[in-house]
């Protein structure tokens, strides 16, 4: 391996890192606010991809039907919840956005399918329909078992993400898709050759994750979302809805799936099932901040994309055993240092 090889190897480690850092960054949101292991993070981010792709083709996205199941049953929860608690006067709050607003962006797509969209129109369309679905799967799911144990949380979202796959090949099939890249600029830097594309997976993960540093620490919603994530008990207490958080945790973390959806279709081959390797290598990332630091996750993150994109080179047949490899060491090093400090408190 020479210099010009390494430093091409760094820069699409640096890219997929990218990736990851977002997912990672939801994986944290979630678990942080809600002690839920969102598993399929991933499968929102290959729905984003597969929508997309759909829409390129002039074909109707599955997607929608998904997302008006979802929104019809999470409302029939949330209505039964409220009339057991004679909370009458908050049903048409609860229609509002648990019904209208999910089927909106459903309904736009539903007949913009088939119309000839500018590339703006479709990453929008996409996004939007897209956004819904962690907060639904949340209301219908996992809201009714929000005091549960975090294996028993674990267990049912590895349940859902099954289900989700499999929904993923009823709607889109076993083919792989492949969408339009965002932008076909090159650049020369040093004698390198850099699609622009690869700058902009990267610029729109740094701007991304400063939008979220700037929302946690500068709003009211940001802090509230802190305030859930450090002290659940103490939130309630202040009064913060840790429900209401819990939505708004979901829906960022959709949010962030789906921009990596768009951002990844382009450049790797997405197939209905391919949201859970790619989230499970995000999750290494989080797995590295502990599940509660996001700068951590966020370097974790990119570890993990330059460790893929070396290991693929060097040993492309065991560059998936290399990245789940470096688990090991992590749980390790964080199981020693946990006995560590509780033997310092002990001694306190």
């Amino acid at each position: 391996m020479n210099g010009e090889i390494a430093a091409i190897l760094a820069m699409d480690g640096i890219a997929s890192g990218a990736i990851y850092v977002l997912i990672g960054l939801g994986f944290v949101l979630i678990f942080a606010v809600t002690r839920v292991i969102f598993v399929p993070f991933g499968d929102i981010a290959a729905f984003t991809a597969l929508s997309l792709a759909s829409l390129e083709t002039g074909t109707r996205p599955g997607t929608v039907g998904l997302v008006a199941a979802l929104a019809v049953l999470a409302t029939a929860f949330e209505a039964v919840a409220l009339v057991r608690a004679r909370a009458f006067e908050r049903l048409p709050r609860a229609v509002l956005l648990y019904l209208v607003l999910p089927l909106v962006p459903a309904a736009a797509v539903w007949f913009a399918a088939g119309s000839a969209l500018s590339m703006p129109v479709r990453i929008g369309l996409s996004l939007t329909l897209v956004l819904p679905i962690a907060p639904l799967l949340d209301r219908i799911v996992f809201r009714p078992i929000a005091d549960a144990s975090v294996l028993l949380l674990l267990t049912v979202a590895v349940a859902l993400h099954f289900a989700l796959s499999g929904l993923g090949l009823m709607f889109f099939g076993p083919e792989g898709v492949r969408t339009k890249p965002l932008t076909e600029a090159v650049f020369e830097v040093a004698g390198l050759t850099v699609n622009a594309q690869m700058l902009l997976v990267v610029g729109a993960s740094i701007v991304f994750s400063g939008l979220l540093f700037l929302f946690f620490e500068f709003t009211l919603r940001g802090k509230a979302l802190r305030a859930t994530a450090i002290n659940r008990t103490g939130a309630r207490l202040v009064g913060i809805r840790p429900a209401t958080t819990g939505t708004m945790a979901y829906l960022l973390a959709s949010l962030l799936a789906g921009i990596s959806g768009v951002l990844i279709a382009p450049v790797t081959t997405i197939f209905y099932d391919s949201g859970f390797l790619i989230g499970l290598k995000a999750f290494v990332g989080a797995i590295i901040g502990a599940m509660v630091s996001y700068p951590m996750t966020a370097l974790g993150a990119v570890l993990v994309g330059l460790l893929e994109s070396f290991s693929s080179f060097w040993l492309s047949a065991f560059k998936e055993v290399v990245v789940f490899g470096l688990l090991i060491p992590v749980l390790l090093w964080r199981s020693l240092s946990l006995v560590a400090s509780e033997e310092e408190e002990a001694e306190e």
